[in-house]
C-alpha cells in the first residue's frame, strides 16, 4: 500500500470514473485501473462496485476511502514539517549556557540574535559545565556556551571571545586605592570562591595559585550574584569575570581593580554536535555575538 494508491482510490470515489479520476491524478486510465485493482488484491476486498457506466465504493471501500483521506492529511502535515525545517533560522534553538555566562551575556544576545535571526527564538537551559554536556550527547540541546576548555570528544567549539579576571574588594579596604593587582598577590582566607563543582572556580584557582581555597560555607558562595554581595557586606574580597561588573551589575559598595597585564582571563565559545543539522544557525549565533557591543569581551571570532 502506498500513499499513490491511497491518492487514486480517494479520487475514484470523489470523480465516480475511472477516467476522470485518472485525468484528476496526472495518470493514464490504465495505470490507475491497475493500481487500485493491485490495492484490493493486496487488502482482500473489493472496494469499488463497478458496472456498465458507473463505478461505486463499496461498503468496505467507503470507510477504506474515508480513513485514506485521513493518512493523506496526515502525510501532508509531515510534508508541511519537512519544508518548515528547510529554513535552518526558524523555530527555537535550544541553547545551553553555564551559570557565570547566562545572566550576563543572555540579555544583549537575545536582543542582537533578534536582528540576526528573527524566528528563532531561544529555548535556554542553564546549568553546570558537566550536566549541559550530557544533555549535549544526548540531543537535549542543540548548542552550549561554555568556558573553554571543554573536553567532550567528537565535539565542534568555536571561540566567541576573551574575558579579563578583575579583582573585586569592599569599599574601605586596603586594597581599594591600587591601581592594579598582581595575580599571586591574591591569598589569604579573606578570598570568596564559588562552589566546588563550578569550573570559574577552578580558573580563579588556576590563575591565583596562592589561593587557599578554602571550603567553609561562609568563603564560599552558590554564584557569581551571591559572592558580588558576600564582598560588597565586607566578608571578604574575590576574583569575578569582567561581564560581570559593568552596568548594571556593578555598585556602589565595591571596588574593581584589574590584574596586572597579561590579565588572568576565560575563553568563551561555542560548542556543538558535528551532525547538527542547522548549521546555519550556528552561524547566526556567531553573528549575534559579533554584534554585541561590550568592552568587557574581546571578541575572537
Amino acid at each position: 500500500m502506498t500513499l499513490t494508491e491511497l491518492r487514486y482510490i480517494v479520487a475514484l470515489a470523489q470523480e465516480g470514473n475511472f477516467s476522470r479520476a485518472a485525468e484528476h491524478c496526472s495518470v493514464s486510465q490504465p495505470t490507475l485501473s491497475v493500481a487500485i485493482a493491485r490495492l484490493e488484491d493486496e487488502l482482500g476486498v473489493q472496494l469499488f462496485e463497478r458496472g456498465k457506466g458507473f463505478v461505486s465504493p463499496s461498503i468496505v471501500g467507503i470507510k477504506v476511502v474515508e480513513q485514506a483521506q485521513v493518512a493523506l492529511r496526515e502525510a501532508e502535515k509531515v510534508r508541511s514539517i519537512a519544508m518548515c525545517g528547510r529554513d535552518q533560522l526558524e523555530g527555537p534553538l535550544r541553547l545551553g549556557v553555564i551559570h557565570t555566562i547566562g545572566p550576563y551575556l543572555l540579555p544583549q544576545l537575545i536582543h542582537s540574535l533578534k536582528l540576526v535571526a528573527p524566528n528563532m527564538p531561544l529555548a535556554i537551559e542553564e546549568n553546570m559545565t558537566a550536566n549541559l554536556a550530557d544533555m549535549l550527547h544526548d540531543n537535549e540541546i542543540d548548542v552550549l556556551i561554555i568556558a573553554l576548555p571543554f573536553d567532550l570528544p567528537g565535539v565542534l567549539t568555536r571561540a566567541l571571545y576573551d574575558e579579563s579576571f578583575q579583582v573585586v574588594v569592599p569599599r574601605g579596604h586596603p586594597w581599594e586605592s591600587r591601581e592594579c593587582i598582581r595575580p599571586e598577590e591574591v591569598t589569604g582566607d579573606e578570598i570568596l570562591l564559588l562552589k566546588a563543582g563550578n569550573c570559574f572556580r577552578d580558573q580563579v584557582l588556576g590563575a591565583c595559585p596562592q589561593v587557599s581555597s578554602p571550603e567553609t560555607d561562609v568563603r564560599l558562595g552558590h554564584s557569581i550574584g551571591t559572592i558580588r554581595c558576600m564582598v560588597a557586606s565586607g566578608l571578604g574580597v574575590s576574583v569575578l569575570p569582567s561581564g560581570a561588573l559593568g552596568h548594571p551589575y556593578s555598585n556602589d559598595m565595591i571596588s574593581i581593580i584589574p590584574f596586572t597585564e597579561p590579565a588572568p582571563s576565560r575563553r568563551i565559545a561555542l560548542a556543538w554536535r558535528p551532525g547538527f543539522v542547522r548549521p546555519k544557525a550556528i552561524d547566526a549565533l556567531l553573528k549575534a555575538v559579533k554584534g554585541l557591543i561590550n568592552p568587557a569581551y574581546r571578541f575572537a571570532i
